[in-house]
């Protein structure tokens, strides 16, 4: 018989029903919690996948996206154009080529105002500052700038028809999310990529920024962001540098492991009485994810960037033993070394392609700076066996023009410009889509830049029609068009 005393109701570890049921809460918000740290694919359910699947099979598994900030010459690069270096120092009216040159928007806007007075801008044809060749076995022909990235070529699926409608640095944006930068805020494809897949390694970020990135004026993090999708879903920037890899990411004072995961584990003790009472809070749900991802990645994090242990041979392949190409080389290795270990997805910055004049000398800087590096993780993947699992992509906010801006630079120009693709189940050694004899407009197998991204989606096995969320309209030139003529 119960013959405790009125203020002691419940004796013997009993609890009233209210306590019971938060207590059972908080336990299954841990399994909850433990299930998402042991990487269960809670997003690919938000995203509508069924049992933690893909929607479709994939044909990579990660991303190295290879992003050079300012906009580079498509014409020097990947789409050389001999007819620049025989109709040089003509105006555009004076060269055989059709009105839809002359009259189109861009022309009328940037060369001759609409009564047909010359502007100063790029008036004149302004020949090719550098060789090409064809490289392989495939005769892709590409800029004389790029030779270890050329010596790939059998690997690179280039696309020479691409768009976009930002005329200025802000298409670093559109570049990434799809939209102009009027348009608002919208998810980034990094962030489309972590929200529709779940985690290959619970211990590190699973999108992740190396090298800065845009201007606030030109989009800012939003590049990199997930706008509607969440913050959770947005990029993880990092140092290169070990010692302190991401920001505030480091305990305050040296400590044992054991000391720090002591630390997590009482405030996981105090956070769990305040859940007990509070079984509905967001906000406490949230630090406790926060607290436990910081203490993973503060053990896993710095194990990745270090790369003390990896041959020498290696770092010098991707140029570590040269002052020019070291800082992008270390992050080349770097964004191996992470799909290499689960990361979903690398995006890469490298900035100062603006080349409105001397673009001869700032594209030969640039491009010494890049490309062994770029050339030494194709390479490096594939010997590893990892080309095939990861896709990497080359981008550009747009290309430049065909004619001359203050003697000799290049204008922005997103008309008409290249990117290139690799591995991750592309085909290699081919040419997709053309712009005209100068590199002026895409004339041939048209492609917006929502068809890379759904291009990328697919390959990694997300359909984006089929990321949808509640209350967020989309457009259908949102969800691009996979361009399939570069699948294997």
């Amino acid at each position: 018989m119960n013959t405790a005393a009125p203020s002691q109701p419940f004796p013997c570890g009993r609890v009233d029903r209210r306590a019971f049921l938060a207590d059972m809460g908080m336990g299954f918000g841990g399994l909850a919690l433990g299930a998402m740290l042991q990487g269960a694919g809670i997003n690919r359910a938000m995203a509508g996948t069924a049992a933690g699947l893909p929607h479709l099979a994939p044909k990579a598994k990660s991303v190295i996206w290879l992003f050079m900030l300012g906009g580079t010459s498509h014409v020097e690069s990947f789409d050389p154009k001999p007819a620049l270096n025989k109709h040089a120092g003509k105006t555009f009216e004076e060269t055989p080529f059709n009105d839809a040159v002359i009259n189109s928007p861009f022309y009328r806007k940037n060369v001759r105002d609409f009564t047909g007075k010359p502007r100063d801008m790029m008036p004149k044809v302004y020949p090719l500052q550098v060789g090409y060749q064809p490289r392989g076995q495939s005769g892709i022909e590409i800029s004389d700038w790029w030779p270890h990235v050329g010596s790939c070529a059998d690997d690179l699926a280039v696309v020479r028809s691409m768009w976009t409608t930002d005329n200025d640095h802000a298409a670093q944006l559109q570049f990434h999310t799809g939209h102009h930068i009027f348009d608002g805020s919208y998810p980034s494809i990094g962030s489309w990529v972590h929200y529709g897949l779940g985690t290959l390694n619970a211990n590190l970020p699973q999108f992740v920024v190396l090298g800065g990135g845009p201007n606030e004026c030109c989009g800012g993090g939003g590049a990199h962001g997930a706008s509607y999708l969440g913050p959770e879903h947005a990029a993880v920037k990092m140092s290169v540098d070990p010692r302190n890899p991401l920001a505030f990411g480091s305990p305050a004072a040296p400590m044992y492991v054991a000391e720090r995961r002591a630390q997590i584990d009482l405030l996981n003790d105090l956070n769990g009485i305040a859940g007990a009472a509070y079984p509905n809070d967001a906000e406490l749900r949230a630090r406790i994810k926060s607290y436990e991802l910081a203490f993973r990645m503060q053990m896993s994090v710095p194990g990745t960037l270090d790369i003390g242990g990896e041959a020498k041979h290696i770092t010098d392949s991707y140029g570590l033993d040269q002052p020019a190409t070291e800082p992008f080389g270390r992050m080349c290795l770097l964004a191996r070394r992470m799909v290499e270990r689960g990361v979903r997805f690398v995006q890469v910055y490298h900035d100062g392609w603006d080349a409105h004049s001397k673009l001869k000398e700032n594209h030969g800087r640039n491009c010494r700076a890049v490309d062994q590096p770029i050339g030494a993780l194709l390479k490096d993947l594939k010997q590893r066996g990892l080309l095939d699992e990861t896709l990497v992509v080359w981008g550009t906010e747009f290309g430049r023009t065909p004619g001359a801006e203050k003697s000799d630079g290049r204008d922005h120009h997103p008309y008409g410009f290249s990117i290139w693709m690799a591995g991750g189940g592309v085909k290699g050694g081919i040419a997709h889509g053309a712009t005209d004899e100068l590199g002026f407009h895409a004339v041939e197998n048209r492609h917006y830049i929502t068809d890379l991204h759904a291009t990328v989606l697919h390959q990694l096995g997300l359909d984006s029609r089929r990321l949808e969320i509640p209350g967020q309209k989309r457009l259908e030139l949102d969800y691009g068009n996979v361009i399939r003529e570069v699948l294997a």
